[in-house]
């Protein structure tokens, strides 16, 4: 069986009549051309059967058209939401994504760098949890963080956690909660997560309550931060409100109350923290704090799109809702 000859650049010219630089213009968009001759060239590429070669290509334009995301894990819904949301409107903009889940793994954050550092994508949006990466410290790439503090030179996209720890602590406050407890990161762990706690102490010392925050690692396995929560309510069976850092611990803090004998709203009430979709339709009684995921998505392809042209950028701060609901 005689093997079909791969259609070459200069065959597409022949056909069209015109020269190897005009078809490479037309192909990459170069320079001012006829209508007439470009599409003379396209003619001639559909008679052909001719697909560009996408390596010459990237290397011609000197980029990929690949921008790496590099997420905890799609199991939890905000970052489920978020990357479906920077996927889709990446690829509006004509790039292609590739996604890593970099949970409690550094190394593979790391090879994400390195294909930014060799050249292989244009740029990295990145929220995993990973802390110690020199490599963020000592670059000016096209990088750009959502909800994490990676390094001074890096932009950081991030929902008011400020604001969203004082409307959750002033809602459980107003309805009358006098000993309230906050889960949260680990105070180490660098993010603007941090901010939610604040607001939480700050309300809490102006009202002459005691603060109190269970830390909760984000990596911990399901059924060892439902142990925490069993833990609080046996440490403190007096709490009558909880502020969860997500929403996915305020249904944990549920059953952990429920299991605790106490009835939520009427023993406890409970305020969660993101809003995602999925959980708003798996989950619509829970009273929560609403992030604006699709905002916060368009927010860091707009930085990465100004960091691949080299222009300077800031971060970006966008203001969160309370969804009231039954819990709290």
């Amino acid at each position: 069986m005689t093997k079909m000859a791969r259609v070459k650049l200069q065959d597409v010219a022949k056909l069209a009549g015109v020269s190897v630089t005009t078809v490479s213009r037309v192909l990459n968009n170069r320079g001012y051309l006829s209508k007439q001759t470009i599409n003379k060239v396209h003619q001639a590429m559909e008679e052909l059967n001719y697909r560009p070669n996408a390596v010459a290509r990237q290397l011609y334009k000197q980029r990929t058209d690949l921008v790496g995301l590099v997420f905890p894990t799609v199991n939890n819904p905000f970052f489920g939401q978020l990357e479906a949301e920077l996927e889709t409107r990446l690829y509006e903009l004509g790039y292609r994504v590739v996604m890593g889940n970099s949970q409690n793994n550094p190394g593979k954050e790391e090879q994400y760098l390195q294909l930014l550092f060799n050249g292989q994508i244009d740029g990295l949006i990145v929220g995993a949890h990973n802390e110690g990466i020199e490599a963020y410290h000592n670059t000016n790439l096209p990088i750009v963080s959502i909800e994490r503090i990676v390094s001074k030179q890096i932009p950081v996209v991030a929902a008011d956690n400020y604001q969203g720890g004082c409307l959750a602590t002033q809602r459980l406050l107003d309805a009358g909660c006098q000993h309230i407890i906050h889960t949260n990161y680990p105070a180490t762990l660098a993010t603007p997560n941090q901010e939610r706690r604040r607001g939480y102490e700050e309300l809490m010392t102006k009202y002459g309550r005691e603060k109190l925050t269970y830390e909760i690692s984000f990596d911990l396995p399901d059924d060892q931060k439902a142990a925490v929560f069993d833990r609080l309510f046996a440490e403190h069976p007096e709490c009558d409100g909880i502020f969860a850092d997500n929403d996915t611990n305020a249904r944990l803090a549920i059953n952990a109350a429920q299991k605790a004998g106490k009835r939520v709203p009427e023993d406890v009430k409970v305020i969660g923290y993101d809003g995602a979709s999925s959980t708003r339709l798996l989950f619509p009684d829970l009273t929560t704090i609403q992030q604006p995921i699709p905002e916060m998505a368009q927010a860091a392809v707009d930085l990465l799109q100004k960091r691949l042209a080299g222009q300077a950028v800031e971060s970006v701060t966008l203001p969160v809702k309370l969804i009231p609901g039954l819990t709290g």
